[in-house]
């Protein structure tokens, strides 16, 4: 009705429904088929919880746990890349997004595969990958910590930015989740990478990917930093107008391309 509509103007609407995360009484409205929507309960339930998390000390971000090698690599990625690689699939913790990093551990939002809730020590690499296609960023490169956050804030996907790597409302304002994504690199000391899922313009494929994560892991990997020319120049003027005309030119002076 009319009135519903209006009442729950601050909810996301999806196909089958209506979905208001009411944080403030920690409360769920669901209105019309939301209940068999999965994606909206996760997206609503992400958004009543995240406060909540972070309240306590935790850091709620929309990436990924991946497991290989007996260590914990925390992934920030395009759905696209995600759903394109059997192989990163495989190795996931759980293949639906939303992370809890912690001071000692990390856990995922939603578990998958049928596993139980489980703890997992803190990531030991954290991995950023971007998708272009004209080769401007490099395949593989070492980021700082005001780097990593840049590149998550801007999350970008072959022309297109997708803020943080996130599609679904959330209470969080994006620069903000950001800075504390810097904060915690930063006094841990966390080695991060960024990788370009493009190569001479074509999706690298699910084996090539984890093979540069896995490296990645080995955290011997050098800096591989291209030289500035006109793409990188024009890549990195994209990064600059999105993100000025998104959150203003008051960026932490850490953050850089």
């Amino acid at each position: 009705s009319t009135n519903v509509r209006n009442a729950l103007g601050s909810g996301t609407q999806y196909a089958n429904g209506v979905a208001v995360a009411d944080i403030e009484r920690s409360s769920l409205i669901l209105c019309g088929k939301a209940f068999a929507d999965s994606a909206m309960l996760k997206d609503a339930l992400t958004a009543l919880a995240a406060p909540i998390l972070s309240a306590r000390g935790g850091l709620p971000v929309p990436g990924w746990l991946l497991s290989s090698g007996g260590s914990i690599v925390l992934l920030f990625a395009p759905v696209e890349v995600i759903k394109s690689c059997s192989e990163i699939q495989d190795v996931l913790v759980s293949t639906d997004s939303g992370v809890v990093i912690c001071s000692k551990q990390s856990s995922v939002l939603f578990p998958t595969k049928s596993r139980p809730p489980q703890l997992f020590t803190k990531p030991a690499t954290v991995v950023v990958v971007s998708s272009d296609s004209t080769d401007a960023l490099p395949l593989v490169s070492k980021l700082s910590p005001g780097q990593a956050a840049y590149h998550f804030l801007a999350g970008y996907e072959d022309g297109k930015f997708i803020p943080a790597y996130n599609r679904a409302p959330s209470p969080f304002d994006q620069l903000a989740l950001a800075n504390s994504l810097f904060l915690h690199l930063k006094k841990d000391k966390t080695p991060t990478y960024l990788i370009n899922a493009k190569s001479s313009g074509k999706q690298i494929d699910g084996k090539d990917l984890m093979r540069l994560i896995e490296l990645a892991q080995s955290n011997g990997m050098p800096d591989s930093t291209k030289p500035e020319d006109t793409r990188v120049a024009e890549l990195k003027g994209k990064y600059r107008g999105f993100i000025s005309s998104k959150f203003g030119k008051c960026l932490p002076e850490e953050f850089s391309f």
